[in-house]
This record gives C-alpha cells, structure tokens and sequence, in this order.
C-alpha cells in the first residue's frame, strides 16, 4: 500500500524526543564518568561506547526525518504552484477538498468532498484519474454548469469527469 502524499511526514514524536533526551543524558554521565577515571573499567568503557552508538543511530533518525520532511515540503510547494497555475490559466474553476473516499471501483471513486468557497459537503463520483485521489487533497476542478447553478439545489451526487480534473495539491499547511 502507498503512503499517503498528502499528509505532512512527522519530524518529532513523543518517543523520539524521551528517547533522544534519555540518550543525551547518558552519553554525557557516561562519557564524563570515562573521562574522568584515567583508570575505567572496561564495562564503562564498553558502556560509554555504547551510548554514543545509541545517540548515533537517534541522529540518524532526526537527519532521515527532516530530509523526508523537507522532500515533502518541496514537493508541495511544486504542486501548489503547479495547481495555482492551473487555476491562472484555466477559465471557471473551483476549488474542492476530498473529505474521504468512501468506495474505490475500476473506472473511479465514490467520494465525499467539502465545496470550499460554499463549504459544502455532498457525495460525488470521480472518474478514475491517473494519480490515485487521497483523502486531504485539494482538487482543482471545471464545474459543471449543468449540476451547479445558482438558484437551483445541490445535486444529491455530484460527478466529476477525469478531464473537468485539473490539478490537486496536498491541503495540509506547507
């Protein structure tokens, strides 16, 4: 299964942040301790060695995060450039947030979207696209002007065609 783009990658958690201070703390008592006896014992030694591998492989974990999440971020601010263009570009858009995808078929998705300008909530098919839909994006597409008009009520579904999709960018904060 994919990882779902849309969502911020993570740079601290509660466990990592424990264990990093704990590792901290012990490589600095350890070290200093074996600095400190000119005549360590060898399980200190071994001891101190082995914490310093410990905040090694921590570090390790910050640097693989925040380049994961610095990837992320770039990707993001391509997209959204890419969708601003779009929406440049085109002519009558309109903007929609996928709330969840309720039921994926081979030829699209039954899903719930959030009208952002209206916000308005309503289910709507999509026609299968080439990139997967996830939950969180932000769908840059041509209205229908037959199932939206002014005066008239909301279709119960909405149907999006694979061509009225222009472009979709990540709706978390960038």
């Amino acid at each position: 299964m994919d990882a779902n783009p849309v969502l911020k990658p993570k740079l601290a958690t509660p466990a990592l942040i424990l264990s990093s201070v704990a590792t901290a703390v012990c490589v600095v008592y350890l070290v200093g301790t074996a600095a400190a006896n000119a005549s360590a014992k060898l399980s200190l030694l071994l001891t101190a060695a082995m914490a310093l591998v410990a905040a090694a492989v921590i570090g390790a974990v910050w640097l693989l995060r925040a380049r994961r999440r610095r990837s992320w971020m770039a990707g993001a601010h391509e997209k959204w450039d890419h969708f601003n263009d779009m929406k440049q570009s085109s002519g009558t858009t309109a903007e929609i947030t996928v709330v969840s995808v309720d039921a994926l078929e081979p030829t699209g998705s039954w899903i719930t979207i959030k009208w952002n300008r209206f916000d308005h909530v309503q289910r709507a098919w999509i026609e299968a696209l080439p990139e997967p839909i996830w939950p969180g994006s932000v769908l840059l597409i041509s209205p229908d002007p037959a199932q939206v008009r002014p005066g008239v009520p909301w279709p119960g579904t909405y149907y999006i065609r694979a061509s009225d999709s222009l472009a979709w960018a990540p709706a978390s904060e960038v």
